[in-house]
This record gives C-alpha cells, structure tokens and sequence, in this order.
C-alpha cells in the first residue's frame, strides 16, 4: 500500500443501492434520524477530498441501518449495496476503500456477508451499527461475529444507529446527530467494555467516531461504578481501562475547541485517526474545520499522526511499534 498522506475513516457513500433498498425495505431516513440523506457521487467525493487534502477514505454506509425485522431482506440488500461499493472502490482503488454493511441482528447472514464481502469483494473490514433493532455490539448473542471478525483481523468502523425508544417532544429525540447518536455509541462501546469484546476478539480493530462522544467522561464514571457493582456480585469485573485502550477513535464533527483535548485526556495519541462525516457534513464546513485544526500550533506534532501514521498503522496490521 502506498503511503497515503491524509486518511479518511469517517465518511458516506449515499449511493443508489443504498437508497433503493431503505425505500424496499421500507425505511425512511427522516422519520429515523429527523434528517435527510445528501446528495452523493463519487465524482463529487473525490473533488471533495482534492480540495480538502485527502488522499484516501474508507467508505461506510451511514445510518439508517438496513435492518426492517426480515432477515431475509435486509441479507440481500446487504449484498447488494456492497456489490455496488466494491464496484465503485474498484473504479478508484487509489482513492477508496469500503467496509462493508451487515445485516444484524441476523448473525448468520452477518457473518456470511463478511466472508463475502473480505473475500470476494475487497473490503477492509465492517460497519458495525451501535445497535441492531435494540441488539447492541457487546451483545453475546454476537459472538460468533465478533470470531469472524477477530478471525480475520477485521477493521471495524462503528457507526451511531438511532436508539428504539427516544424521548417525545424534546429536540434531542427529533434529530439523532444533537444527542442520540453519541449517547448511542457511548451505550454500545460500554457494553462492548462491560463484556469485555476488545480483549476476548483483540484482532478487531475497533474505530469509535465523533471523538469518543461521551466516552472521555463516561470512561472513570464508568469504571468507579462497575467496580461497586462487580464487589457486590451484580456484574463480572472488568479492566474498563484495558477494554477502551484497544479501542482508534476518529475525530469527525467538532473536535475544536474542547472534544479532542477530552479524548487525549483518556486516549493515546497512536490511537487518533481523521474523520471528515462528508457527505452529512458540507464539504465548506469540513474545510473550515480543517484548516482551522491545520493552523492550530497546540497540535503541531499529533496532526501527522492523526493524518497519516495512525491510519498506515490500522490499514496494515502488524506495523505498530
């Protein structure tokens, strides 16, 4: 692999197989995320990332997921829209990459798409969803994803999915990105902590987006508490510390002026990776953001890991020192 210079881990391919399977299957992205899908062409995303000074992204389907309640269905629309990325990541290979989208909470069809889509297709890895029709990653239920995945030495890009239950009549419950999809990733990677996934599957590299969300505060609250609980038999103890250190986190959305320096507070450098959010973000937004993160000095020296030595590390396994 070439070594690229600036590494996207947080960006959408809106393609056409992904909008005509939520419409079969039924799924309507504003009444579940109380926002609209953007407009996407490939075309148009690598403009973006030449303006931006991205030279390579690994897409990943965005939210909602595909799931509808039919296993059945939601399987083929699952290998439908990877056909149709790895079709696309063929066309640009020097520019893209994809991780593939999986049918969960069907296991069994979520790990045959994987074998499919690592084997036949090319891809890096998956999407995982937060959660899967209220099945959440850390679940024991998938289990024997994560040994597929832990198998293959699998990139795992966890994405928010809207919660089943959300509160009525306040703005966080309309719209997921304000609150619900960091609560939910916050939810996820405690129980994927709470059931020790990083240490028993330590092959699975795991991304969390949007800077860790609430995780930088969660994570002591978290470990004080389920030490308490764990003294008085309500749960297994576990080394929160040791679960969330295996965990790479990319810094889309708002990193400036205070969610990065949370991360770093509880994160290692090494494991910081760059995420743009395009299309969901506007491409002036995100070019802003970066040129602003660009000219900041008090990151002079973390940038380059960010853009570059992170992502060399999690792209090609094995080469971190």
């Amino acid at each position: 692999m070439r070594n690229y210079d600036t590494v996207d881990f947080h960006a959408h391919p809106v393609t056409a197989a992904f909008r005509e399977s939520l419409s079969a299957l039924g799924i309507d992205p504003i009444q579940d995320d109380g926002f609209p899908l953007p407009a996407w062409s490939a075309e148009t995303h690598l403009e973006f990332m030449r303006e931006a000074g991205i030279t390579y992204t690994a897409l990943s389907i965005p939210a909602p997921h595909i799931h509808n309640g039919d296993d059945k269905k939601s399987c083929e629309a699952a290998r439908i829209i990877n056909e149709e990325l790895s079709e696309i990541v063929k066309s640009y290979s020097d520019s893209f990459a994809f991780a593939a989208v999986l049918p969960l909470p069907c296991v069994e069809g979520a790990v045959a798409e994987t074998a499919y889509a690592m084997e036949e297709l090319g891809a890096v890895g998956v999407k995982a969803a937060t959660n899967s029709n209220g099945v959440y990653l850390g679940d024991k239920s998938l289990d024997p994803l994560m040994e597929e995945l832990n198998r293959r030495n699998a990139l795992a890009m966890i994405h928010p999915c809207r919660a089943r239950q959300r509160p009525e009549n306040v703005i966080t419950g309309t719209v997921a990105a304000i609150y619900e999809y960091p609560a939910d990733t916050t939810r996820a990677v405690l129980n994927m902590i709470a059931n020790r996934v990083m240490t028993r599957f330590p092959n699975i590299r795991w991304i969390v987006p949007h800077c860790g969300s609430f995780l930088p505060y969660m994570l002591q609250r978290f470990a004080g508490v389920s030490g308490i609980l764990a003294s008085m038999g309500m749960m297994e103890t576990v080394d929160a510390q040791a679960e969330f250190a295996k965990l790479y986190f990319d810094i889309a959305g708002d990193p400036e002026p205070v969610a990065l320096d949370m991360l770093r507070m509880v994160a290692d450098d090494s494991h910081i990776v760059y995420g743009s959010d395009f299309p969901h973000s506007p491409a002036k937004v995100i070019m802003a953001k970066k040129r602003h993160f660009d000219a900041n000095r008090k990151y002079d020296g973390l940038r380059e890991k960010i853009y570059r030595e992170n992502a060399l590390a999690l792209l090609n396994p094995g080469t971190e020192e």
